[in-house]
């Protein structure tokens, strides 16, 4: 079979290009070996059930361990009804797990007479006898647990499990447990009893932390591009765009591969040379940040349905306001859970460009709709010879209509979102031509660098807002050196004037040896 790159489901090394997690599992395993119980918590598509499949091949090759692995998601809602139908549920599920199994020793161990009654009390003296039975270090992992996670017969199991733990030393049990899902079950919000408010209640305090990495590094991915490389007689600069997938995905397994995938089936098979550089990696995110895909509509679902969440990342990224990390904070603890949210020095970030993109799509498209400046030129009026871009063009134009629009009603609106409704007008004139990254810059003007590609072309439109002259002069330093970084001569700023007598002029001046063109709005 033909390896591909996978992005749906559990990854093979037979039938899967994947990432070079060699020393990630490395580390679970000496938790492992250390007898931890510990909860992987991670977004979705991050390789959480993988890393259950290859731990356990792992241990099935250390005569010491054996290995139970099962998920709560398709336990179903009888096994809740109560805790006698839990128990049972849970003790055929082992049951069944030991089945498909090649250890006749650990069947036949679960096959012995169980309590009549079964309570969390009496499962817990039967597992004891049958893990006292083995004479090996018995290791149970659970997958999708927070699916159970908001009902009391879990807690119950958790709190037996943890019982059980504490009392290693008097009674066997099992040597360790791996329990994963999107959320920790050491801080999930419970709901004991109907009129109770939402509350911290767990008994999985005895879980040790989790602090192994999951993302990619470029290291990581260099490996599995190498094989590709050698797989397909394809050749490719396998550190480069390492680094470049990195650039756009921070590692997130999902965007990793399927940026991956875009360029192996997509891109590849139209070029008349099979090489693959940095460049294929740009077109793979242009396209990815257009497309619909369940991690995008999941990613979309969990702003749309939490408020508080969609409004920390509005003032992010169309206000530019600057916060702090704090992952105690609610509305920041959520969008970390989610894998929207990462740590950048100490401060709030979106965790990496291809989400920042989406969700700026996602914003910029509900703009559109309102916006009295957006969807008012074809694009191809900006269109010039060489497939360039009239940048100078298109930034009079939106001066233009944002001044015809200024002492409108919508004057509050383009006051406070100025930068989203710009994004809402450049986004039509792009669409099939180009597309906008967005690299937010903290500095005291609340800085958006805003890096175009258009065919093979790159322009950079600064957004910032007015603070003064020195800090206009800092500012055009600074996006002298991004033109320096991406050798560019030519740069553009667009500068959002508050001030009761605004400026709505437009200028051109060289800095740095840079051609900068300058409009107020």
């Amino acid at each position: 079979m033909k390896k591909r790159f996978n992005i749906t489901g559990v990854c093979f090394p037979e039938q899967h290009y994947m990432a070079d997690t060699t020393a990630m599992y490395a580390r679970i395993l000496e938790m492992i070996e250390q007898g931890d119980y510990f909860t992987i918590n991670r977004p979705r598509q991050y390789g959480k059930t993988t890393a259950l499949f290859q731990l356990e091949a792992a241990l099935n090759q250390k005569a010491e361990y054996l290995v139970i692995r099962m998920s709560f998601e398709s336990l179903g809602e009888a096994a809740f009804k109560d805790e006698n139908s839990f128990c049972q549920v849970f003790l055929d599920e082992l049951r069944f797990k030991a089945g498909l199994s090649t250890n006749t020793h650990l069947t036949e161990a679960l096959g012995q007479a169980q309590p009549f009654d079964l309570t969390f009390r009496t499962l817990s003296h039967y597992l004891t006898r049958v893990i006292q039975s083995l004479n090996k270090k018995l290791v149970l992992m659970i997958d999708e647990v927070d699916k159970s996670s908001n009902n009391q017969l879990f807690l119950h199991f958790l709190g037996m499990l943890r019982d059980k733990y504490l009392e290693r030393s008097q009674q066997a049990t099992f040597h360790s447990i791996i329990l994963t899902g999107v959320h920790d079950v050491k801080s999930l919000k419970l709901k004991l009893r109907p009129d109770e408010e939402r509350k911290y209640n767990s008994p999985w305090n005895i879980a040790a932390d989790f602090e192994v990495e999951m993302s990619f590094s470029p290291v990581e991915i260099r490996p599995m591009l190498e094989t590709y490389a050698t797989d397909n007689q394809v050749q490719v600069d396998a550190a480069a765009v390492a680094e470049r997938l990195f650039y756009y995905t921070s590692g997130y397994p999902f965007l990793v591969s399927k940026l991956c995938k875009i360029v192996a089936e997509k891109l590849l098979p139209a070029k008349p040379e099979k090489s693959w550089a940095t460049e294929e990696v740009d077109q793979a995110a242009n396209m990815l940040v257009r497309e619909s895909n369940v991690n995008f509509d999941e990613l979309i679902k969990n702003i749309r349905n939490n408020p508080d969440l969609y409004q920390l990342i509005e003032r992010m990224l169309i206000e530019g306001i600057d916060f702090s990390f704090d992952p105690y904070a609610d509305a920041i603890n959520l969008g970390l859970i989610y894998g929207i949210f990462s740590k950048d020095n100490f401060r709030l970030a979106i965790h990496n460009r291809i989400y920042r993109e989406v969700i700026y799509n996602y914003l910029s498209a509900n703009a559109e709709h309102y916006s009295p400046v957006a969807g008012r030129d074809s694009a191809d009026s900006f269109l010039l010879p060489g497939h360039r871009f009239n940048v100078p063009k298109a930034l009079l134009k939106f001066q233009e209509l944002m001044k015809a629009e200024y002492s409108k009603k919508e004057r509050d609106f383009l006051e406070r979102q100025g930068r989203l409704v710009f994004l809402a007008f450049l986004k039509p004139i792009l669409n099939g031509h180009g597309h906008a990254f967005k690299e937010p810059q903290i500095s005291e003007e609340k800085r958006l660098d805003i890096l175009i590609t258009y065919y093979q072309h790159q322009y950079v439109i600064e957004l910032k807002l007015w603070r003064g002259q020195q800090a206009h002069e800092n500012g055009l330093n600074q996006l002298t050196d991004y033109l320096d970084r991406l050798g560019l001569q030519e740069g553009a700023l667009l500068i959002f004037d508050h001030q009761e007598q605004k400026q709505w002029k437009a200028e051109e001046l060289s800095w740095n040896g840079k051609q900068i063109f300058a409009v107020w709005a």
